[in-house]
């Protein structure tokens, strides 16, 4: 009898009334909410306007919804379309199944498409929003807790993740939360990222690739502790060799950038650099500046003007004085 372990929820959703309210999809976007609310802080302390994430984003999330199910689907096909199985499965996202591969690849083309209607070099967007990504990995990751799924080996650990639902050829048990596992591993990348871009000035895109190269470490590992169906090429796991092969070029990117491209942008967006902090053109404060300078010589000038009046007036006075007394 195990004394310690993580329960698993009895069922995924919950009913509001009429209105269903899915674990997974709750998860999904809260962390969506996290990833543009955090974003847009680092945006507006890079220089940006506020606002530009979130407009961004509306490009990008959807993108990288249809990305990630997409690689779901495909490197997991036969959930969806072998013998037995209803292919109109395959649109119901709410029930799991994301490929955060395919979501970043194609929400990363959303994003490029936001940044070129706004006139935004893509590179420091992506750094802007690379920790608020990774929390937002942090959250959804418990989605996979509401629909149980995505666990690792069996285990007799305190933390165990106690699984009891026999859907889809699960066997109730005790196993490694490998949804926990990667979910703290996410804020250890969100930590790391905002700690290198602070101490180095990362830009030009080496932001993100941190993140990237950061995470493909921890899901290699994590990936390697889980037994739920997945393709085999030469004794790993598929989404293990795509960890390996992201990582590298995550790794590449950082050290040809930093040879190419030394520093940060100075400018992240151009029309928030055409405008002060008070919306006035730049210039506008110098010229108000000037203006206050203005006057206050003018000010001067008239004051010393006032003074060598009253010096003159003083003289006559005295002049007058003299000559009265001699008459």
């Amino acid at each position: 009898m195990e004394l310690a372990y993580i329960p698993s929820p009895s069922r995924g959703v919950l009913y509001l009334g009429p209105i269903p309210l899915r674990g997974y999809a709750f998860c999904i976007i809260l962390g969506v909410f996290v990833a543009v609310w955090y974003g847009n802080k680092r945006w507006i302390a890079r220089g940006g306007r506020s606002g530009t994430v979130a407009d961004i984003a509306v490009w990008a999330v959807p993108f990288g919804l249809v990305g990630g199910r997409l690689y779901h689907v495909i490197t997991d096909y036969q959930l969806y379309f072998s013998e037995g199985r209803d292919w109109v499965d395959a649109f119901k996202i709410w029930e799991g199944g994301l490929g955060i591969w395919g979501a970043i690849a194609f929400g990363a083309v959303g994003a490029w498409i936001g940044c070129r209607r706004r006139g935004i070099p893509l590179p420091a967007y992506a750094d802007a929003v690379a920790p608020g990504i990774a929390l937002a990995q942090a959250i959804g990751r418990w989605g996979n807790w509401f629909n149980q799924e995505l666990y690792g080996r069996e285990t007799d650990l305190p933390w165990a993740l106690h699984i009891t639902s026999t859907a889809d050829g699960r066997v109730p048990g005790y196993y490694h939360p490998t949804f926990l596992y990667e979910s703290l591993w996410c804020i250890g990348v969100a930590v790391l990222v905002i700690w290198a871009d602070r101490r180095f000035s990362l830009g030009h895109g080496r932001a993100f690739a941190l993140y990237v190269a950061s995470y493909c470490a921890g899901r290699f590992w994590i990936e390697y502790m889980r037994v739920d169906d997945a393709h085999h090429i030469l004794g790993l796991r598929l989404n293990n060799w795509t960890a390996l092969l992201v990582f590298l070029l995550a790794v590449a990117y950082i050290v040809v950038s930093a040879r190419k491209r030394p520093g940060r942008e100075t400018v992240v967006e151009p029309d928030a650099a055409a405008l002060d902090g008070d919306g006035k053109p730049d210039g506008g404060d110098e010229a108000e500046d000037g203006d206050e300078a203005g006057e206050a010589a003018g000010g001067e000038k008239a004051d010393g003007e006032g003074a060598s009046g009253e010096a003159r007036s003083e003289a006559v006075e005295d002049e007058l004085g003299s000559a009265t007394k001699k008459t």
